[in-house]
């Protein structure tokens, strides 16, 4: 019998010059609360803009949690009811 765990997809920017803060914030607060996470890293500055553009968000990390957009770090923190 297994238990089902909680899934979290999660986009954040790591790049070779720069390792967004607030991205490794989610992802630690996200594993924290007990959610296996698909860790999608956006690893250029194009593919950042791409998908912000496709998804109509202007900053990154974004946080979905049964297909529905939970936000940013600030949102997450909210949702998780840390704050």
């Amino acid at each position: 019998m297994s238990i089902e765990s909680k899934q979290a997809l999660l986009h954040r920017m790591v790049t070779p010059e720069h390792i967004c803060p607030f991205g490794v914030k989610s992802l630690e607060l996200l594993q924290r609360a007990g959610y296996q996470v698909e860790d999608h890293q956006l690893a250029t500055r194009s593919e950042v803009d791409a998908f912000m553009q496709e998804e109509g968000v202007q900053t990154t990390p974004q946080t979905y949690i049964d297909g529905k957009r939970i936000g940013g770090y600030d949102e997450l923190v909210v949702f998780l009811g840390e704050k």
